[in-house]
């Protein structure tokens, strides 16, 4: 459906060094592109690395479809995860996923053929990373929205990993200069 284009492939290559850059060895032993991503046919449209953005498409499939006929919640989340997973990589060290949150606006229909995912880095505060998201159909029209954040891990000490409950992004309250959504 979608032609492999020059921009898809210096989009790839400029996400491989900076890749390369920023884990060095450890590339190796991470699974890229990510199995998941593979597996939702997805592929990355576009990247800029100093603006911390990244955009990726993906099919929209039977197979993702709730009774309604609209392309099932998880499966948005997930093409939203599958695309703020390979940002947080470009722009941070090794991070996971503690808070994710979707609004969804529109139902994502079969005949639309693809959404589109742009993903941003809002805000780095120590080892907190702020995401925010937009899913997009073919015409532009805003689908979903996303809010999420990452913890960046320690490289050797496990228990470190878990963050302290205080600062738990679910019970924090928005500060007044947190962006409102």
């Amino acid at each position: 459906m979608h032609h492999h284009s020059d921009q898809m492939d210096t989009t790839s290559s400029t996400m491989t060094n900076i890749l390369k850059a920023r884990h060095g060895d450890r590339v190796a032993e991470y699974a890229l592109p990510p199995p998941v991503f593979v597996a939702m046919e997805g592929e990355f449209i576009d990247f800029d690395p100093d603006a911390g953005r990244l955009s990726a498409r993906f099919p929209i499939r039977e197979s993702q479809l709730n009774p309604y006929g609209s392309m099932q919640g998880g499966m948005i989340a997930a093409a939203v995860d599958n695309t703020l997973g390979p940002l947080s990589m470009l722009v941070a060290p090794p991070n996971v996923t503690r808070h994710l949150e979707m609004t969804y606006s529109r139902p994502v229909k079969l005949e639309m053929g693809y959404i589109t995912v742009h993903a941003r880095l809002v805000e780095r505060q120590d080892r907190w990373l702020h995401f925010k998201a937009d899913v997009r159909g073919p015409d532009g029209t805003r689908l979903a929205k996303a809010k999420a954040t990452h913890w960046i891990l320690k490289a050797m000490d496990k228990r470190s990993n878990l963050p302290p409950p205080e600062q738990d992004p679910i019970v924090q309250p928005p500060t007044e200069r947190e962006e409102r959504f």
